[in-house]
């Protein structure tokens, strides 16, 4: 069963935490962390789309549902990201599953003394309806102009994908504690092996 370290939570969006799911995307065979239903239920609870007390985390078809759904949302973005404009049949999967979300509540806070609407948070029934909700941040995203600033990390094994809110929109690791500084230390001792080559020539 996977737990909470099998799952990264760097992409700033959760469809793009989603579609980080399927890892080593470069690998012949990349690494899949949702192998069961009971696996992507527990994905879902972890991300706050799913009610935790759910105990049946649904069918194998919702499964595969989910990991078309996570493929297509991977296309999309990148697609859109780079520019292109994404497959038809991308736009109509996103749509429809889109459709299918939990409408939120509005709700309101004060800030500062005034009345303003507060983001409001949907918490599906089912995992169908979880998926639907990724499916609208996905469509979200797509229309924003963050989607602009999504980017896949530059690690060479790694490949993830996140929203870069950094000032300076330069930010190239999904995690700088995790893939920037094995990057720093794996580059350091590379220079390092030259320059002791180099001397004892």
């Amino acid at each position: 069963m996977a737990t909470d370290d099998t799952w990264i939570w760097d992409g700033g969006r959760v469809c793009l935490d989603f579609a980080n799911t399927l890892r080593h995307r470069w690998r012949t065979a990349p690494e899949e962390t949702l192998r069961n239903p009971g696996e992507l239920a527990l994905w879902l609870q972890r991300a706050g789309l799913l009610a935790p007390d759910i105990q049946d985390p649904g069918a194998a078809a919702v499964l595969a549902s989910g990991r078309r759904l996570r493929e297509t949302v991977d296309r999309a973005v990148l697609a859109v990201a780079d520019g292109r404009v994404p497959l038809s049949g991308d736009v109509t999967v996103l749509n429809r599953s889109a459709a299918q979300a939990p409408r939120p509540a509005l709700q309101m806070t004060i800030t500062d003394g005034r009345l303003e609407p507060a983001a409001g948070t949907s918490i599906a029934a089912d995992a169908a309806a979880a998926l639907a909700l990724i499916a609208q941040d996905a469509v979200e995203l797509l229309l924003s102009a963050e989607i602009r600033r999504v980017r896949v990390c530059g690690a060479d094994e790694c490949a993830l994908r996140f929203v870069d809110r950094s000032p300076t929109r330069n930010r190239r690791w999904c995690s700088m504690s995790r893939c920037g500084n094995r990057t720093k230390v794996r580059l350091h001792q590379a220079r390092a092996r030259r320059s002791e080559h180099t001397a004892a020539e």
